[in-house]
């Protein structure tokens, strides 16, 4: 599908802004034109005739052709490039100045502003990447985390997709065997039989549901953990919060109830990318406002992952904070008691007794001196182990909904075929689910079936 275009886009590939180095690129039919019009090689030969995928030095002129920096330019020729397309790329100073000006020229001939990715969309629609690594390209820029990068990277070089195409055939073949030999009956192909369908699709409902409950993990990896700092007014919260972040996000006083909404910052913690979300108290108030803000963070409890539940120990541990520790133990599943205000208290044990057995990680901290974040970093980095976990996995909510209807078109074609409907109505199940799985990639399923009826079965015939 290479040249799905006919026009040239341009643009900025690195931040309008002071840095060594700065990159215009270019991808389109006219891309190696244009930029052999703004850039004169040193060597005095023109670039096109310097061969693609070589650096080559020299001088790049503004619209009006007057000399603005020293220059490498490259180009590639299509389709061997990231779009598919012809690209060129001149990699400049980075003076915003510089950037402009270049970009001015490369207009003048003829060239156009490229769009919020635009490159990575043709890339996509010109067949060099899938939905799956395009999606890639986006959380590898925005990744935050060492981890959310190896996954974007393993994304990107088609590791999911490999796993969702390996379903994919799974099902692609058992459709064409079928309308093979319904097709081809004077052929002599394996006559299509029920227990061979009920494996494939015992296999294909194992392998989605080992799919889906990736999801999870991978949205907490790119979005980072929904994590809840709950407990009582006045148990530190904010300046726990105030404290990870290094600098002061949240207003803390003496007074309980001064936080009457939620906050959420990120931090990485422990090697975990965390959405800290700082909560009000949770208690029972006549306050219409705290009444608000409470009420809002027993809805953040219900959507984290992670729960601190803290717990100033000067006051004793009661039932109140019992009771908060079993909320956060009930909605977010992971949690860490954190005994708080070190400094003043030695980490002293009051809060030990709320929680007898199978009790959660406890760590005491000083949001004032950092003693215990250290302890703090260490609980996180247990409750969310790395590396083994850093595969092919599920990246966003898309991906999700569209491997659940999968794996929903399978159980149901699994289901009709243990309830003896016949093998064509079975298969338009089969079909949903290819077709959901092809959402999930960007895959066409009809010219793909028809492909593999012809490579599997009518191959020299």
């Amino acid at each position: 599908m290479s040249g799905f275009f006919n026009d040239t886009i341009a643009a900025a590939a690195t931040p309008m802004a002071r840095s060594a180095i700065g990159i215009l690129r270019l991808s389109g039919p006219g891309a190696v034109e244009a930029v052999s019009a703004v850039f004169q090689p040193k060597n005095g030969r023109p670039l096109a005739g310097c061969g693609p995928h070589r650096l080559v030095c020299g001088t790049l002129f503004d619209a009006a052709g007057r000399p603005i920096d020293q220059a490498l330019a490259t180009f590639s020729r299509a389709p061997d490039s990231y779009t598919g397309e012809d690209t060129a790329e001149l990699q400049c100073h980075g003076s915003p100045a510089v950037l402009a000006l270049g970009l001015e020229a490369l207009f003048a001939q003829g060239a156009r502003q490229a769009g919020p990715g635009e490159f990575t969309r043709r890339a996509f629609l010109n067949g060099k990447l899938d939905l799956t690594q395009a999606e890639a390209v986006a959380d590898l820029i925005d990744a935050e985390t060492p981890a959310a990068a190896r996954v974007a990277a393993l994304q990107l070089s088609g590791a999911l997709s490999r796993r969702v195409e390996a379903v994919y055939s799974l099902l692609a073949n058992l459709t064409a065997h079928f309308c093979a030999v319904l097709d081809y009956p004077d052929e002599d192909l394996d006559p299509f039989r029920a227990e061979t369908m009920e494996r494939t699709l015992d296999e294909a409902r194992s392998a989605l549901r080992a799919l889906l409950d990736t999801y999870r993990r991978g949205r907490g990896l790119v979005r980072g953990v929904p994590c809840a700092i709950v407990g009582r007014p006045n148990a530190g919260k904010s300046s726990l919060l105030n404290a990870l972040l290094g600098y002061d996000r949240a207003i803390v006083t003496e007074i309980p109830g001064t936080t009457r909404d939620t906050i959420e910052e990120k931090v990485e913690l422990g090697g975990v990318l965390l959405r800290l979300i700082d909560t009000a108290g949770l208690r029972e108030t006549d306050d219409t406002v705290e009444r608000l803000g409470v009420a809002r963070s027993r809805a953040a409890l219900e959507e984290a992952e992670l729960a601190l539940v803290l717990v100033d120990p000067r006051a004793g541990a009661d039932e109140e904070d019992a009771y908060i520790l079993r909320e956060a133990e009930e909605k977010a599943g992971r949690v860490i008691l954190v005994l708080t205000k070190a400094d003043l208290t030695g980490g002293g044990g009051a809060a030990v007794a709320l929680h007898g057995e199978n009790p959660p990680p406890l760590v005491s901290v000083s949001a004032k001196t950092g003693q215990g974040l250290d302890a703090l970093a260490d609980a996180v980095s247990k409750l969310f182990p790395q590396g083994a976990e850093e595969t092919d996995m599920l990246t966003n909510a898309r991906q999700a909904e569209a491997a659940g209807r999968a794996l929903e078109a399978v159980e149901a074609a699994r289901a009709a075929l243990l309830g003896g409907m016949p093998a064509d109505a079975v298969l338009s199940d089969v079909e949903a689910a290819m077709a959901a799985l092809g959402e999930l990639t960007g895959r066409s399923v009809c010219e793909d079936v028809t492909s593999r009826i012809f490579e599997r079965f009518c191959v020299g015939k």
